[in-house]
Parts: C-alpha cells; sequence; structure tokens
C-alpha cells in the first residue's frame, strides 16, 4: 500500500473536513494533520465535534490524525522523513493533475475555501496540481477538489 498522508490548512467548514477524512479512507490515506484553524473530530473540551462526525461516517475514528497549529512545522517534518508534498491549488507554477506522478510517501496539502494555500506555502511545497476549470466557476469545493484530486493522481 502507498504511504498517503494530508495536510488540511485552514479549513473553516467542519462538514468539508468530515467529507474529506471520508474520502481519505476511501483511497487508503494513512494518517490526516489539521492544520491552522481547521476544525478537528474532538473539540477542546474532548467531545466529538458532531458536524465532522456526520459526514465523515466513522472515518474521523478510523484515520489517525494530529492537530499542529503551524503547517509549516508539519511540512518541515515530513520534508525531513522524505515526504514529497503536493499542493491541490491553481497556481501559475502548478501542473495539470492528470500528469502529476507522486513519489511515496507522499502528503497533499489543500486549503481554505476561499483563500487557498498561501504563496509562502506553496513554495515549500514539492509538487502544486491543479484540477483544470472549463465551467464559468474558478474553483470547487475543497472537499471535491479532495476527492477528484486523489482518485485521479493515485490511480484509484
Amino acid at each position: 500500500m502507498k504511504e498517503v498522508k494530508l495536510i488540511l490548512h485552514n479549513i473553516r467548514s467542519a462538514y468539508n473536513i468530515g467529507s474529506i477524512f471520508r474520502t481519505a479512507d476511501a483511497v487508503g490515506v494513512g494518517e490526516i494533520f489539521l492544520t491552522g484553524y481547521s476544525p478537528r473530530p474532538i473539540d477542546k473540551y474532548g467531545k466529538p465535534q458532531k458536524e465532522i462526525a456526520k459526514t465523515a461516517l466513522g472515518a474521523e475514528i478510523s484515520i489517525p490524525w494530529v492537530h499542529e497549529k503551524n503547517v509549516s512545522k508539519i511540512i518541515k517534518k515530513l520534508k525531513a522523513e522524505g515526504v514529497q508534498i503536493i499542493a491541490i491549488e491553481q497556481s501559475k507554477d502548478s501542473l495539470d493533475y492528470k500528469k502529476i506522478k507522486p513519489k511515496f510517501p507522499a502528503a497533499f496539502i489543500l486549503g481554505n475555501e476561499v483563500k487557498g494555500i498561501s504563496k509562502q506555502l506553496l513554495n515549500s511545497c514539492d509538487v502544486i496540481a491543479e484540477i483544470p476549470m472549463v465551467g464559468e466557476k474558478e474553483s470547487l469545493n475543497v472537499s471535491v477538489s479532495a476527492g477528484v484530486a486523489l482518485f485521479r493522481i493515485l490511480g484509484i
């Protein structure tokens, strides 16, 4: 099995987090890092976050997760372990996601629903993969992007 991790940075919606956990389970992600202000499956009082549980349907329990406010710390740690960091984002430096050939272990990073992933953070990634848009909207929902990109890039 390929070693795959996810980094979910500054994602606002607990429903999106839960949906990504469920997709992560479907593609065999081994670990999820929740960074910045991304909601966690267990709140600060130790209680399950009901919006995440509603969309994750148990994946928030079966997939190990770590909360670390500082995303740069996670990226630095993963790179030191030889993990390739792949951003799913629109950028002048991006490649069509259908042409991405990941090197494993790999970590995919997804960002905020409105602002995406900052330029500074993109600069620390090894690859930027973009899902081309042909309609009038400029992007997909972050949880939909996670599903489309992970299934295609991982060849599932």
